[in-house]
């Protein structure tokens, strides 16, 4: 027997520990996480740091968890776009039964936490949410319909609410705003990216709205959500939720956000003749502007509530408050 390794046994590698955190999205992780927490500090009330904590890592358990599911579904179309081919379960790193097990596992431990740590309502938003996105929108929606990001958007735009339920014990009409703003801002947010991805989408019998509609209908699709998003995003005020801080910050955000749009709308941005990356890189600038536009959103929210700047504006509607 020979002691030399042949390229191809050189090639092998084991799963390491960063493979296992690529299979829970770190990066959509930070997101959900963030939102939360930011939920949580703009509560009404005081909550423990311990309890806080446990509140957090069950939400961040449910993100992983659900990323999993996620991956072990899509096995077969991440193999086939050039943007998912190096993910974990198509690369070989991880076998799909590994995946399924450890997706699942992680949920009951994250829902488990919640309810201990929290209120049975938190663990059941928690739960309901994991389900959402791992049944309705992977499993459903997102191979049947071209408004797949739309509906199973509303999977993404549930962490504040369950941060806010793990403070409180309830979910009110703040919560549900702080839902809204996520849920109208998902549209814009991944039709930016589909739009020079499309063709991968495509090839893969992936649904999304340029494959199915074509870019013009879908930059004019993120031109109404963005607009949408503007008002959404300041309408914490009303309520009393957001103060001058957090009006004049939306406000900021939401023009910048909606300034990208109307360049990607003018723009041939997917289109057959589009001019090189001179088109596309309006929609790759709205899909940064528009991440930028979400933490810095809920950055103020939590910063304005946890640090005590918040001062009620006149705008605030006493019936909603």
């Amino acid at each position: 027997m020979s002691d030399i390794a042949t390229p191809l046994e050189d090639d092998i590698r084991m799963a390491s520990f960063g493979d296992y955190v690529q299979l829970m999205k770190p990066r959509v992780m930070m997101l959900v996480v963030f939102t939360a927490f930011a939920g949580l500090i703009a509560a009404p009330g005081s909550m423990n740091w311990v309890t806080a904590s446990a509140a957090v890592l069950s939400v961040a358990l449910a993100s992983g968890a659900a990323g999993s599911l996620n991956m072990w579904y899509d096995h077969d179309i991440d193999a086939i776009m050039k943007r998912t081919v190096v993910r974990p379960i198509p690369s070989g790193l991880i076998p799909r039964d590994e995946a399924l097990g450890l997706g699942l596992i992680m949920s009951f431990v994250s829902v488990t936490i919640m309810a201990l740590a929290a209120n049975p309502l938190a663990a059941g938003i928690l739960a309901f949410s994991i389900f959402f996105y791992a049944v309705v929108y992977t499993i459903w929606l997102k191979r049947s319909t071209s408004q797949n990001i739309v509906i199973g958007g509303a999977a993404g735009a549930f962490p504040p609410m369950i941060g806010w339920a793990a403070a409180t014990g309830e979910a009110p009409l703040n919560a549900w705003l702080l839902f809204a703003i996520i849920f109208f801002w998902t549209p814009p947010h991944f039709w930016a990216l589909s739009l020079w991805t499309s063709k991968e989408y495509g090839k893969a019998g992936v649904p999304m709205l340029p494959v199915t509609h074509g870019s013009k209908n879908t930059r004019l699709q993120i031109l109404l959500y963005s607009i949408l998003l503007l008002p959404i995003g300041m309408s914490p005020v009303v309520t009393g939720l957001g103060g001058y801080v957090y009006m004049i910050a939306s406000f900021g955000l939401g023009a910048w956000f909606l300034w990208a749009a109307i360049r990607v709308y003018l723009s041939k941005a997917g289109d057959d003749d589009a001019v090189g990356e001179s088109d596309l890189v309006h929609a790759k600038k709205l899909f940064g502007i528009s991440i930028v536009y979400l933490f810095a959103l809920f950055a103020v929210l939590a910063i304005e509530q946890g640090l005590g700047l918040h001062f009620a504006t006149p705008f605030v509607l006493e019936g909603l408050a």
